[in-house]
This record gives C-alpha cells, sequence and structure tokens, in this order.
C-alpha cells in the first residue's frame, strides 16, 4: 500500500497486470517486454533484458562478464544462479610476480582479465530450466541493435567522457568508443558490428558451442593472451555456472534472499538482521537515527564481509554464525545512539586470522528484474566490474572482458588470495523477497560498496514506511564507505539530504561527505513488486540512471 505522506517524486511506479521489466535502459526494458508479450518466462525477458545491455550499456554489461540470478517461482521456491567465473588455471601469483606485479594485480589491461566470463553460461543454464522461447529468438534485438547502433545515452556519455583517457591508451577501444579521437556524445550512433557478430554467434550455436567452446573462445583468449592475459581457451571450455541454494533471513515480515559467497549477499542480510532490533518506523525517514543507525550497522556488517568473503570451497566461512538472529543482537550491542564508530577500527565478530583486509573497488553493473503473467518472478545483477572492464576489446570480438580478478589478492594469506580455478569477492548481489511464502519483490542495484546499503535502503522504505517502490528508489540515499575514485571512508549523503540532518550526523561523529542532490555513485536501482491484492505488479527504475519500468 502506497504511503499517504511520502515522499513526492519525479516519476509515479509503473503498474501492469500481464508482465512487468525494469532495467537500467529502455531498449533493454522494451525487448524483455516484447519477449512476455510472445509468452516468454520471466526467464526469458531477463536474457533478452541483459543481451540488449550488451550494447546499449556495454560500460557496465558485456559477454565478457559474470550474472547472479535468483528466481522465484509462484509457489515461493526460489533458485539462485552463479555465473561467476573462475580465475585461469595460469593465474597464479608467481604469473604475476614474474611480471613485476608482487602487491596488486593490475587494475586495467590484459592483465585483468584473468577470469572466465561467466554470464553466458548463466543464460544457458536458466533457460535450460525455465526457457519457454526459443533461444535464439532472444538475442534478436540485441544484435539489431549492435548491428544498426543504438543511440548513446547518458550513462554512457558521461563515463566515455570521465574514462576517455583510460579507453584512449587501447587501440581497438579508442577505435570503438572514441571516434575521431573524441568520446561519442549522448545521442550519438554507437555500431558494434563485432559485438554483433559475437552475440549472432551465440544466438546461432548456443552458450557453449557459440561462446566457450569453439572459435569465439579461441579468438577471444588469444587477442588476450598476446598482452599478457592467463586466459586459455581450455579455461572457457571447463567453465559452467551452477545453481545455489540462496542464504536468507527475516526481516519484519518478509523474507529476504541473497546469494552467498562469493558475493556479499551475506551482508545485506546482515545488515538487515542488525537493523531488525531498532524501531526504525519511529526513527522516521531521513532523520539523523535513521541515517546513524543504518551507517553503524553497515560498519558492523562490512568488519565481517572484509573478514570472510571469498569463494567458500576454498575457505570455510561461518555463514550460519553470522546470519543468526543471536549473533546481529550480539554486535548490536556495539551500536550507540549518539556516538558513531570508526569504520576503519570495525573489528570483526568473528575472525578468520591475521591478514591485510582489503575492501572491494567501485564496479559498475546493470540490476534488472522480470515478472511474468504466471508469476514466476526473477533478480538478476551483470557486470564487467569497473566501468569497461578491462578497458581492452578483445580482438575481433568486440569483447570487453572484465577485470574482476583483479580484485584477488597477492598475500598469501589473505582468504582472498589469487589461486587458479578460485572465484574471487564479488560485490554483486541480486535481491529477492517473498511474503507470506510468496514471491513480492524483486530488486537489485550497482553501485560496489553501496549494494548492500540500498537493498537495505529499498526494504526500510517499502517494510517500514510502506513506500511505493518508485518513492524508495527516489528517496535520498546514503554511502557508507568509498566511492569511485575516493580511498576515504566518508558518509556520503545525497544533497536532498537537509542541512539540519548532516550537521547532526556530523556531531555524532559521522564523516559526512555532501554529494549532488541524484548521485550517480549511489548506484542505479530497479524493482518490482507483486501487489496481491490489487492483481499487478508495480514497478520502478532509478532516475540516478537511464533506467526504465514497463509492462502489459
Amino acid at each position: 500500500m502506497t504511503a499517504p505522506h511520502g515522499p513526492r517524486t519525479g516519476r509515479p511506479p509503473s503498474r501492469a497486470g500481464r508482465g512487468m521489466v525494469a532495467a537500467p535502459h529502455p531498449l533493454a526494458t522494451g525487448a524483455g517486454v516484447a519477449v512476455l508479450r510472445r509468452g516468454g518466462s520471466a526467464v526469458d525477458a531477463a536474457i533478452a533484458t541483459n543481451a540488449v545491455l550488451c550494447a546499449a550499456y556495454p560500460h557496465m554489461a558485456g559477454l565478457g562478464g559474470d550474472g547472479f540470478w535468483l528466481i522465484a517461482e509462484p509457489d515461493g521456491s526460489i533458485t539462485g544462479l552463479n555465473a561467476s567465473g573462475p580465475a585461469a588455471m595460469a593465474a597464479t601469483r608467481d604469473y604475476y610476480a614474474e611480471r613485476g606485479h608482487h602487491d596488486a594485480v593490475p587494475v586495467r589491461g590484459a592483465l585483468s582479465a584473468l577470469t572466465v566470463p561467466g554470464a553466458v553460461d548463466g543464460w544457458r543454464l536458466a533457460h535450460e530450466r525455465h526457457g519457454r522461447l526459443p533461444w535464439q529468438e532472444l538475442f534478436d534485438d540485441a544484435i539489431a541493435y549492435a548491428r544498426a547502433g543504438v543511440p548513446v545515452g547518458r550513462s554512457l556519455a558521461d563515463w566515455l567522457v570521465d574514462d576517455a583517457d583510460l579507453l584512449g591508451e587501447h587501440e581497438l577501444t579508442a577505435r570503438t568508443f572514441l571516434p575521431r579521437g573524441r568520446p561519442a556524445r549522448e545521442g550519438t550512433r554507437l555500431v558494434l558490428g563485432d559485438l554483433a557478430r559475437s552475440l549472432e554467434s551465440v544466438a546461432r550455436h548456443g552458450a557453449r558451442a557459440g561462446f566457450y567452446e569453439g572459435d569465439l573462445a579461441r579468438r577471444f583468449c588469444a587477442a588476450l593472451s598476446a598482452d599478457g592475459s592467463p586466459l586459455h581457451p581450455d579455461d572457457l571450455a571447463g567453465y559452467q555456472a551452477h545453481w545455489e541454494e540462496p542464504v536468507s533471513t527475516e526481516y519484519r515480515d518478509v523474507r529476504v534472499y541473497e546469494l552467498p559467497p562469493n558475493t556479499q549477499g551475506f551482508a545485506a542480510l546482515q545488515i538487515l538482521n542488525l537493523i531488525e532490533g531498532f524501531d526504525v518506523r519511529a526513527f522516521g525517514d531521513g532523520t539523523p537515527d535513521y541515517y546513524h543507525h543504518l551507517a553503524e550497522s553497515v560498519k558492523l556488517a562490512f568488519a565481517d564481509r572484509n573478514e570472510w568473503l571469498t569463494d567458500r570451497h576454498w575457505v570455510d566461512i561461518p555463514l550460519k554464525e553470522l546470519l543468526s538472529k543471536e549473533y546481529a543482537a550480539s554486535r548490536r550491542e556495539l551500536i550507540a545512539a549518539h556516538t558513531a564508530m570508526v569504520m576503519e577500527e570495525v573489528e570483526p565478530g568473528i575472525r578468520f586470522g591475521d591478514h591485510a583486509r582489503r575492501q572491494p573497488a567501485a564496479g559498475d553493473t546493470c540490476a534488472f528484474s522480470a515478472v511474468d503473467g504466471r508469476g514466476q518472478m526473477v533478480s538478476v545483477i551483470q557486470s564487467i566490474y569497473h566501468d569497461f572492464g578491462s578497458a581492452v576489446i578483445a580482438g575481433d570480438t568486440g569483447i570487453l572482458p572484465q577485470n574482476r580478478g583483479s580484485f584477488f589478492s597477492l598475500d598469501a594469506s589473505h582468504p582472498n588470495r589469487m589461486e587458479p580455478g578460485k572465484r574471487t569477492f564479488h560485490t554483486l548481489i541480486p535481491g529477492l523477497a517473498t511474503r507470506d511464502g510468496r514471491p513480492w519483490l524483486a530488486f537489485g542495484t550497482m553501485g560496489g560498496e553501496g549494494q548492500p546499503q540500498t537493498h537495505a535502503a529499498l526494504l526500510t522504505r517499502l517494510v517500514d514506511f510502506g513506500y511505493d517502490v518508485q518513492q524508495a528508489i527516489e528517496a535520498p540515499r546514503w554511502l557508507m564507505g568509498r566511492t569511485w575514485g575516493t580511498s576515504r571512508q566518508d558518509l556520503s549523503l545525497e544533497g536532498r539530504i537537509s542541512d539540519e540532518v548532516a550537521r547532526e550526523l556530523e556531531r555524532r561523529g559521522q564523516p559526512v561527505r555532501m554529494v549532488p542532490d541524484w548521485d550517480d555513485n549511489m548506484g542505479h536501482a530497479q524493482a518490482i513488486r507483486i501487489d496481491r491484492e490489487q492483481g499487478y505488479c508495480e514497478a520502478g527504475a532509478d532516475p540516478r540512471g537511464d533506467g526504465a519500468a514497463a509492462g502489459y
């Protein structure tokens, strides 16, 4: 039910009764809705949406990246899908030491492209179980857009300007994104012919033969290995995405689902467990108490995340204890109502051992959701990590490989140390919630550090304050921790938060930093909620990006 006194927003929520898609680009949303109209499942719609994002949002999504899924059936059963790729078998700490990198993996360039792209095999696995339309049909729009060209949107145009020097360092990347030596401007046509041919290969031959086991995989790896990447065609041929049991917690009257490590999903659940012990509704949205208690909960959850998060097949992570209500109650005692903790000094509640903790760098991501007429609900997140990933286009494939592997540690004592075949710490987290045992909300956002925080913002505003989906997305947000290009652990507040609130948070010791009214660094959130009382879906998309929500 919409709050009668909720914030006025720039746009109303989208509502429709037979199917809905919310995505960070309108062409991607349109492709997903078209699939639903043809009788496709929510999974079909999500694949079509993601494929178009590869062409329309190439700075955030692509065939060279990873993906994660949460899928809810109408009966409330939830499955997770991990489509993140492991490090190449040649990606050892010695490999990087021999190339002069003893302390850290390069963040850009071919040496940062060391993990297998997992997203495409995730599409395959999801479609094999839940697809209703033929595989090849799901790529028609993406291929057409890549071949004919997509109008450059605001987000892409802004990032092209910011990254012009970086993109200019690589000849093929520069030729693609910097026509005539300048960033493509908003509204100009961006043609990605090589990418169109790679999408055609995936559509015509399937994920395995068309991407992981055929000529495309060989050309992809050959182009990267020439500049130092350890990826080999055998790494791609040996990869398969896998189904995964989600982790969850109760928050008020909803059950919230996230994916387990190697994602930071458990941090989002810890924040909810911590904040649940406070009367959030009594705090009121936008008050110093609201922001202070959320920020303090983030500090505690992130201390545990930074201590433990990696591929859980390599480290025995005590998830059951970390997610217990009893553990949250004990950690909650550290939160003082009027005094802020120093984030860098917060100790984890359960220690792994002595090692140099390293927090995640910011990254770019696409979060999108779909619901079909049967009530299947899907939340997906896909990324090439940093803006434009490794920044190196892999030869004539047109694919930007992710630089996700740059987050591996080269410290042998670190839980997220580099190992061949290991998946790195992932910031990507799709979110899904049920109410009364039935699908209720699919949600997600880009934003690295901000993803668990935005999950908490959306849920508190929907559950505690009764906002509609668009109100929850548009309400002013905060980010405790680092944003793009900064190393300081600030509490960033959007400029729409009043000076009085900011001053009170500073008085309590929060490291306040004001940012623009609508700040891109706060992430681009999308969400869909099923209103069973009225019999329709209600969806919203983030004005901080280029998003759109639509249905039929």
